[in-house]
């Protein structure tokens, strides 16, 4: 019997082999979401699926010579978390190409890696910061300069892309990336010059973030074996935190299919460590129709299998029904007319049983939109079954909730506004921010809502950020956007960020509660997401999480139980020295935290020796120092 030091449970051998289970954990706080059995202790696998849930003693009788135990030493479970919104395909396809600034406390720090890897790097190659940070992390609470970027690295090309509003190029990015003085600025962004007319490092979106992409897209790209191993390791960061499936909200510069090959392949394989329900995204404009068509003509939503299945289109249907959300920017005016072609893609879709889901910052877009599915329901297409959502609406009004509603449809929520939260507010106000998006609201109404955190380009994959944004309304910055009666519960966050994602997919049979006949996805976590204090949740992270049973993330004392994964490849990738999300200790851990429990521990270890005392098993007055080197 493989397993973890466990008391109580001995192999059953008298029964048959076909009762008992491949995985059983034992002595854990189990929070399962179902109402019916709330709380457990232990829980047993076979072929991928609970087949029971109980207490260490119902379980006990299942355990065979093959199955592996797990003891969970009375830590917190919780069902695998379900990122709704995160692009993850396309995460995986770079993630070992990246610097990834998560988690960093300090721009000296950040400059200090950058300079690190810089010294690493290959003729060539670039150094990329791919979002997941914000200024208002640092304790600086500002980006860096090109000047610094060039100063920390001078040869070697640097971009550092800060949320949806700007890059950061060094000097020899600028040559790169092909930027000159007789450059023009595209529509929509802005190359920021110096006083000689020379691009000075800085491109801002002024709104439209192409600027920002199509010069990320200059970089080398990875060859399709290393494609492979940066999946799967990106896989396995998200396996960290306890994330067992994940919707591809797809996105430009993903282009379907050959951008999908690498996931297919490892679907193919087996290779697979997060479940991925993905969506498709016509990126040429003026193609989008087309595109469309020829898609529905050949699949349909929920084809695949339970680890890689096809769920829709979008988050973008037709480019000139897009918004923007750089939020340092004036709200975007949508180019009139752009209904007509927008309602023949709506229209294709609801009729070939397609599911589709929509980018939309501000209620001035959700409303053109919805008066489209509102024709459309003249036709009986609304609400027709298919799940389609809103994705984002920071700015939805209560009346456009309630058509939304009305027409069958659901919200993806993202914690976007814990990075971007200050600048929203000192555009909108702190009214707006403490609003945006109404959450509480969307729930009153019984809408369908799924929580994600639209990473990787900007806000962090690490989804108890966003959790700690949901319960507490608090910017990474520290800054609180929202009072009290806008809060949801920790329970509540947990079934957006579980059941909700599950929702989108058309799996909540499967996943998001762990009761029998269910997923066997689960995360044992580091500390207790129910009863830390609030300040402490970006800081969990998973120590061991199974999906449909595999271990596929291990760490503290289960470290060397989960699946091996081939070494990070290339072998300067930042990934390999630095990792990814950069962990810290919790808030409640600190310098004073630390000096109240050694006072505590003191006071525990003088208590010990006094009951020692008692009991005559130690001398009345402690044994003298003889050590001369401790002698005054």
């Amino acid at each position: 019997m493989a397993s973890m030091p466990v008391g109580g449970i001995t192999p059953a051998h008298g029964s048959p082999d076909g009762e008992h289970a491949d995985l059983v954990l034992r002595n854990g706080k189990i929070h399962t979401q179902d109402p019916g059995r709330p709380a457990a202790t232990a829980l047993a696998v076979r072929g991928g699926r609970i087949t029971a849930l109980g207490d260490d003693g119902d379980i006990a009788g299942l355990v065979g010579p093959g199955t592996r135990v797990v003891d969970a030493l009375g830590r917190r479970v919780v069902p695998g978390l379900n990122d709704s919104h995160l692009h993850v395909i396309r995460g995986g396809l770079n993630y070992v190409l990246e610097l990834r600034w998560d988690g960093v406390r300090s721009l000296h720090q950040a400059l200090a890696m950058l300079r690190d890897q810089a010294g690493r790097t290959p003729k060539g190659q670039w150094i990329r910061v791919v979002g997941g940070w914000t200024a208002d992390q640092f304790a600086e609470r500002r980006m860096p300069t090109p000047a610094e970027l060039t100063a920390a690295a001078p040869d070697t090309p640097v971009f550092v892309l800060h949320l949806y509003q700007s890059a950061i190029l060094n000097r020899a990015a600028v040559r790169a990336g092909g930027f000159t003085r007789d450059t023009p600025d595209p529509k929509g962004g802005q190359i920021v010059r110096d006083r000689t007319g020379e691009p000075n490092g800085m491109l801002l979106a002024a709104p439209s973030a192409l600027i920002l992409y199509s010069t990320l897209a200059k970089a080398p790209a990875l060859d399709e074996a290393d494609k492979k191993v940066s999946t799967r390791h990106f896989l396995r960061e998200l396996n960290r935190f306890g994330l067992t499936s994940a919707v591809d909200a797809a996105g430009g510069f993903q282009n379907f299919p050959e951008n999908y090959a690498t996931v297919t392949e490892l679907a193919r394989a087996g290779e697979l460590s997060v479940r991925i329900g993905y969506h498709l995204f016509p990126q040429t404009a003026g193609q989008e129709l087309a595109d469309l068509r020829r898609w529905t003509e050949t699949v349909r939503p929920g084809d695949g299998d339970e680890w890689l299945r096809l769920n829709g289109a979008g988050e973008n249907l037709t480019w000139a029904a897009a918004d923007f959300e750089n939020f340092s920017e004036p709200r975007p005016e949508l180019a009139a007319g752009y209904e007509g072609e927008f309602e023949q893609a709506v229209r294709l879709l609801m009729e070939h049983g397609w599911g589709f889901r929509l980018h939309a910052t501000y209620d001035e877009t959700i409303r053109r939109d919805l008066a489209v599915f509102e024709k459309l329901a003249a036709d009986g297409l609304f609400p027709g079954g298919n799940r389609w959502l809103f994705d984002h609406a920071e700015t939805v009004s209560p009346h456009s909730l309630e058509r939304i509603a009305a027409l069958g449809g659901a919200i993806g929520v993202q914690n976007r506004m814990s990075f971007q939260g200050r600048g929203f507010a000192e555009r909108y106000g702190a009214e707006a921010a403490a609003d945006a998006p109404p959450v509480i609201d969307m729930l009153r109404l019984g809408l369908p809502v799924a929580a994600g955190t639209d990473a990787t380009r900007v806000s962090s994959y690490n989804p108890w950020v966003a959790l700690h944004w949901l319960v507490t309304g608090r910017t990474i910055g520290g800054l609180s956007l929202r009072p009290a009666e806008g809060l949801v519960s920790r329970e509540q966050a947990l079934g957006l960020y579980t059941l909700g994602g599950a929702r989108v997919t058309d799996e909540e049979a499967d996943k998001g509660v762990l009761a029998e006949g269910r997923f066997a996805d689960f995360a044992v976590l580091s500390h207790d997401y129910l009863t830390v204090p609030a300040e402490d949740i970006p800081h969990i992270e998973s120590v061991l999480t199974a999906v449909g049973g595999r271990i596929v993330y291990a760490a503290d004392a289960y470290e060397g139980m989960d699946e091996a994964v081939p070494p990070v490849s290339p072998a300067w990738s930042p990934v390999a020295h630095f990792g990814g999300y950069q962990a810290t200790l919790p808030p409640s851990a600190d310098g004073a935290r630390q000096a109240d429990l050694l006072a505590e521990a003191a006071a525990e270890s003088e208590q010990h020796r006094r009951w020692r005392v008692a009991r005559g098993t130690a001398p009345a007055e402690p044994t003298p120092v003889s050590d001369p080197c401790f002698m005054l």
